[in-house]
């Protein structure tokens, strides 16, 4: 199965991993590695792994009463603590901006720096405007990494084409850094007439700017999500997305989540009246789809820190305290994820996996339905416990780990030995 994997899906691969801008982009996503990995674990600690709503407050219990201290000190400081998570993981759309533009200039034997710099400066221009002499940080993140990527690949190749056309030389007594800046002002004026003009044409025509745009056309309205198909087919739809570098997650949140939220509380409703929660598509389901982040890659995580290839090894360790609280960012751009056609195919059917099994062992009863509504970004066996105060959830949460394993494990190795050719390639 491996070999005939290889044999069909290496040749794309390749193809793709050696295309230019694909590369640039790739590379670029990389250069926001480390902000992702800190700003994940400023996250976790501003969501301590308790629900004071469900605990006893004046417990003798020494581990749950400093979990209880510790929930009420991230709760009141929960703006300073996660202010590393603003100005890092919140900002990644800006930093892609510019390591995009950055890694394609590198390519073409251009200025990278000043590539980078004109890129980002007009992604700031288009995604973060002025209101009130503030800007606004809404886009600059994940909700803006789409158009960072297009802006970082587009403004480079503007840049391309006037600086070949249009080359100012001075003697060599005048320094590198004024040719440098003489040079880049054509290509910083023809991105901002361009770019941000056809922004503003955007905003005359329909009052969105770009990034809004954008959005409005990915947020997928679905109605009748209420059921196994639509809820497989919304998380699908959610990790294609993720592919191209889309925050899949955030434009379908509003409708799982509520959904969840909302199905949780009527579970609820029903046990405080005597009666059996009756449910499925509970705040549960959401847990089983997002299992170790968009894509259940908690299992392909286990399988990097074990790989022989140095890149993927170091990637999976780094990635496994954030992807057993929920945030997979640090393996979607590192391994990367995004763009890879021989991941992409685990990456959109394994939810799919762990949704149709979450709905059949509640229906049957083999696990209680949710109820209660668990904290966010906590491990998940935290939130698999405290979702319906079952333990038979974490066992079976475990179980589709063990699943996503063995979905992801030909697929990985596929990936891993076209690494492996290439840094041996790269030794010799």
């Amino acid at each position: 199965m491996i070999s005939r994997l290889e044999q069909l899906l290496s040749p794309l691969g390749n193809k793709l991993g050696n295309q230019r801008h694909l590369q640039a982009i790739s590379n670029g996503m990389m250069m926001s590695l480390a902000l992702i990995v800190v700003g994940s674990i400023f996250l976790i600690i501003a969501n301590p792994p308790i629900n004071l709503d469900i605990v006893d407050m004046n417990t003798g219990n020494i581990f749950l009463k400093a979990m209880i201290a510790w929930k009420q000190w991230a709760v009141t400081n929960y703006n300073t603590i996660t202010i590393p998570y603003t100005m890092t993981m919140g900002l990644i759309g800006l930093v892609t901006a510019f390591g995009v533009a950055y890694s394609l200039a590198e390519t073409y034997q251009m200025k990278p720096a000043i590539n980078g710099i004109i890129s980002m400066c007009v992604f700031l221009m288009i995604s973060a405007p002025v209101t009130d002499g503030q800007l606004s940080m809404t886009y600059l993140g994940a909700d803006g990494l789409f158009v960072a990527l297009i802006i970082g690949l587009i403004s480079v190749e503007i840049c391309r084409v006037v600086g070949n056309k249009i080359v100012f030389t001075f003697p060599e007594s005048v320094p590198t850094a004024v040719t440098n800046f003489v040079n880049s002002l054509l290509p910083l004026a023809a991105n901002i007439i361009i770019i941000y003009g056809l922004n503003l044409v955007l905003m005359g025509v329909s009052g969105q700017s770009l990034p809004q745009f954008v959005m409005s056309i990915l947020t997928p309205a679905i109605s009748g999500v209420d059921n196994v198909w639509a809820y497989m087919g919304i998380f699908a739809f959610s990790n294609i997305l993720w592919l191209f570098g889309i925050n899949g997650s955030s434009i379908i949140f509003p409708i799982v989540f509520t959904l969840g939220i909302t199905n949780s509380g009527l579970n609820a409703e029903l046990i405080n009246a005597g009666q059996s929660a009756e449910h499925i598509m509970n705040l549960q389901m959401y847990r089983y789809a997002v299992l170790g982040g968009g894509g259940n890659t908690l299992g392909l995580v286990l399988l990097m820190c074990f790989s022989h290839v140095k890149h993927l090894k170091t990637i999976g360790r780094l990635s496994l305290v954030p992807g057993i609280c929920g945030i997979n960012e640090p393996v979607i751009f590192g391994a990367p994820i995004v763009l890879n056609p021989v991941l992409a195919i685990p990456f959109v059917f394994m939810p799919c996996i762990s949704i149709g099994l979450g709905y059949l062992v509640q229906s049957i009863g083999l696990v209680s339905m949710g109820y209660i509504v668990d904290p966010s970004f906590t491990p998940f066996f935290a939130q698999g416990f405290l979702s319906a105060l079952d333990l038979r959830n974490v066992i079976f949460m475990c179980v589709l780990i063990v699943i996503s394993m063995v979905v992801y494990y030909p697929f990985f190795k596929v990936y891993e030995k076209s690494i492996a050719q290439k840094e041996g390639i790269e030794e010799k």
